[in-house]
């Protein structure tokens, strides 16, 4: 049964959210999680510079005698770029910087990797993906109903990155999660686990058409916990111990590279783009720009009133979302009339499927205490 509608009053998160709740004076779970359970752990001021700086030397230790003493994937988002800046300019640290085509790339995007690794004088590595195994994937996303139509290129992302990691013995992996812009979580009803391979075998076995036989896999319980604690391997984000807003790193990557920003975040895929600007409302009636904006308002780099009057215009232009309409079939060798019929079939979600759902919260339960980290990517 639908409930009313209702918004937070401190925030622009709603009921499109099924997991949101409310106090008495209308304030919703996501600000007053943040004020008692994430800002107390949030160090970008002095304190948090000492551990980045003890941090950053044991980096530079464990690469001596190596090529590279970190790994850093690029996207061409704000986020990635401005860590990369910081950590080869200001940190002098060595890190192998590679980047997954997965055949969405926007041109926006391709420039400002360009833009980055020129002037810094770095060598980027790039996997292309197999489009034949990328697009059978995701169109069986797109035949499961499920919301979460991202999970292919948010796979072979984690999986190259830890191919690389393993392949050159590096033991520092540094990631552009951070709780200046992504201290709200996304709703697990329509973004799940990325890692879940009894949900994804599931789907593929029921929908895909070809042999997945060079996808780069990879299991929660490999990068997770094996990799972490059996190999050593650590997982750093820099961003969140030193004084990192949104508009201030887009205006200095404009100055000092070029870069150019996107009309949101993570519109760096044309299919990133198409999905959570798109399909995510109309098919879902969720607005990812909600949670973005929700994390500048706690992060005090937005009002409520400001990120109230960005909601009331498109997540971006209505005619490229026409021609990202058409784009998104073509490219996925099916028709218009294909798409929309996914658009308006009847909704699944994680449960509908094999899924790993209460393996994955215990984990997270275990791993928030014995590490600190929590679902959402900002810890």
């Amino acid at each position: 049964m639908s409930r009313p509608y209702q918004i937070c009053t401190k925030l622009v998160m709603d009921t499109s959210d099924p997991d949101i709740t409310f106090d008495a004076q209308g304030v919703c779970n996501y600000y007053d999680d943040f004020h008692q359970n994430v800002k107390p752990h949030w160090k970008p001021g002095p304190e948090g510079r000492r551990q980045l700086e003890q941090t950053v030397d044991a980096i530079r230790e464990s690469g001596r005698g190596r090529d590279f003493d970190c790994i850093i994937g690029l996207s061409g988002g704000a986020d990635s770029s401005y860590m990369l800046h910081a950590m080869v300019k200001e940190f002098n640290l060595r890190p192998l910087v590679f980047h997954v085509d997965g055949g969405w790339n926007s041109e926006l995007a391709v420039h400002n990797i360009g833009c980055l690794i020129d002037s810094l004088g770095l060598d980027l590595y790039t996997e292309v993906i197999n489009w034949e195994e990328m697009r059978d994937f995701q169109l069986a996303m797109f035949k499961s109903g499920v919301p979460h139509l991202d999970i292919p290129q948010d796979m072979a992302f984690i999986g190259v990155l830890y191919k690389f990691a393993r392949t050159h013995g590096i033991k520092y992996i540094l990631n552009g999660g951070n709780v200046s812009t992504e201290c709200v979580p996304r709703p697990l009803q329509y973004i799940y686990w990325g890692t879940d391979m009894a949900q994804i075998r599931d789907i593929l076995s029921r929908y895909g058409t070809v042999p997945m036989q060079t996808y780069p896999f990879s299991s929660v319980f490999y990068h997770k916990f094996y990799l972490r604690y059996l190999r050593g391997v650590k997982v750093f984000k820099p961003l969140n111990y030193m004084p990192y807003e949104k508009s201030t790193a887009m205006e200095t990557l404009s100055r000092e590279y070029g870069w150019k920003p996107y009309p949101q975040k993570h519109f760096e895929s044309r299919f990133t783009r198409f999905f959570e600007g798109y399909w995510l409302p109309n098919r879902f009636g969720f607005d990812m720009r909600r949670v973005d904006l929700s994390s500048l308002i706690l992060t005090g780099q937005m009002t409520r009133e400001e990120a109230a009057a960005k909601l009331e215009q498109p997540p971006y232009d209505p005619q490229l979302m026409s021609q990202d309409f058409d784009y998104v079939a073509a490219k996925l060798g099916i028709s218009r009339d294909d798409l929309r019929g996914y658009e308006t079939m009847p909704k699944k979600y994680y449960w509908d499927y094999r899924n790993q759902q209460r393996v994955f919260q215990l984990g997270e339960q275990i791993l928030s205490r014995i590490a600190g980290t929590r679902r959402g990517g900002a810890f």
